[in-house]
């Protein structure tokens, strides 16, 4: 993520705007808030517009960038990362079923009728979106394998360039306007006395997701050691500069010069390294998945609304796919996610609100857990394929994301 073109960072705001939302609704009357809520209305109503622009815009060249590269190493690499982002996230519903029902109270976001305030804007502007989430979907994946079995140059080119739109328009309009967003949210919840109760709730989430973060890496390089007959913990502990740098950097692009250098120093070749890593900043989103999935099962306790298995496998399964187009923009995962929270789980513009704030002040963890364990993906893949790379060994710039 390019953090130096947001000032003080795009994280810092969103914790000033929920600290000032807080603060604000406290003493803010019921008209300025109506004035606010107006706002956070016209607003989500052009970032629901948006939604499927974001998955037509970064899915269909990214299909279409990796389906041209077709070969053994890169359908077992991206298997594998598969594989890992949809075992996190149906490990991080488990968990979650598990621990959130004794931490969070059902209903918490309804509040107390008689106690709260209302809050409604003075008028209201629906921008329809021009498609669903779903026919997004699957007119991105048609298109891009259509791209990349024509081997055709001018729908690519229409293709990166309408990415491009879709970019600019996040970063010049949404990201700006995100940390005011946020703060009119938590100035809503405040006014009609929700906010402690779900900052609470949220604490307590905040601390499992890192838990299990931990656990994810764990794991994974249990799983490579099972192929490289090598200490787990020694193949992790060579690993810990990257997620370190992803700490600091917010980016699984900028950290790849490290996961690179560390992905060598644990006996991956130079070739296995110099392709699976930067292919991986990109597709492999298990910390990004994590979070996701936990906090969206923690809103849907709040709300006391019924989920089961079925309904996560299916979200997690899609989540996979879409977020492997989380665009080079703060947050990009969740932006690219939106359109599934709403379509599969039911979520108002509210609730993807709190899950773009619970997301960005993890933001951090979550790319340092996605870039750690690139390095299991190359270990893998290096016992097959060492020293068997195929000339497209390199992959383009265009193809490294951030998270």
């Amino acid at each position: 993520m390019d953090k130096k073109r947001l000032g003080i960072g795009l994280l810092p705001c969103i914790l000033i705007s929920i600290a000032l939302g807080i603060g604000v609704g406290y003493v803010m009357p019921v008209w300025g808030a109506r004035l606010f809520e107006t706002f956070s209305c016209l607003f989500g109503s052009f970032l629901g517009f948006l939604v499927p622009f974001i998955i037509v815009g970064f899915v269909t060249p990214a299909i279409a960038d990796i389906g041209h590269r077709a070969g053994k190493v890169l359908l077992l690499t991206a298997a594998i990362a598969y594989t890992a982002t949809v075992s996190s996230g149906l490990l991080a519903y488990f968990v979650g079923e598990l621990t959130f029902p004794s931490l969070i109270t059902p209903r918490t976001l309804e509040g107390p009728v008689a106690e709260a305030v209302g809050v409604t804007p003075y008028f209201r502007v629906e921008i329809p979106a021009m498609f669903g989430v779903m026919t997004a979907l699957v007119f991105a994946f048609m298109t891009g394998l259509g791209i990349a079995c024509s081997k055709g140059t001018v729908l690519r080119r229409g293709a990166e360039e309408f990415r491009d739109i879709v970019s600019a328009t996040i970063r010049t309009v949404i990201i700006p306007l995100l940390p005011v967003y946020i703060f009119c949210i938590f100035l809503n919840m405040t006014v009609s006395g929700q906010v402690g109760s779900v900052l609470m709730a949220f604490i307590k989430i905040i601390g499992i997701i890192f838990f299990m973060a931990a656990v994810i890496l764990i794991l994974q390089y249990c799983v490579a050691a099972l192929f490289v007959r090598r200490n787990p913990f020694k193949l992790l502990y060579t690993m810990l500069p990257a997620y370190f740098t992803a700490l600091g950097t917010q980016s699984s692009a900028a950290t790849i010069p490290v996961t690179l250098r560390q992905a060598i120093k644990m006996g991956v070749s130079e070739e296995i390294a110099g392709f699976v890593v930067p292919l991986c900043a990109t597709i492999h989103m298990s910390g990004s998945t994590l979070k996701i999935v936990m906090c969206a099962l923690a809103l849907m306790i709040m709300h006391g609304l019924p989920f089961s298995l079925p309904m996560f496998a299916g979200f997690i399964a899609m989540l996979a796919v879409t977020i492997i187009a989380a665009p080079g923009i703060p947050g990009g995962a969740i932006m690219a996610s939106l359109g599934l929270l709403a379509s599969m789980l039911g979520f108002s513009e509210q609730d993807q609100a709190l899950m773009i704030a619970l997301y960005i002040a993890m933001d951090s963890f979550g790319t340092a857990c996605n870039v750690t364990g690139d390095g299991f993906i190359a270990l893998i893949v290096d016992k097959f394929f060492g020293k068997k790379l195929p000339d497209e060994k390199r992959v383009d710039d265009n193809l490294i994301g951030n998270d």
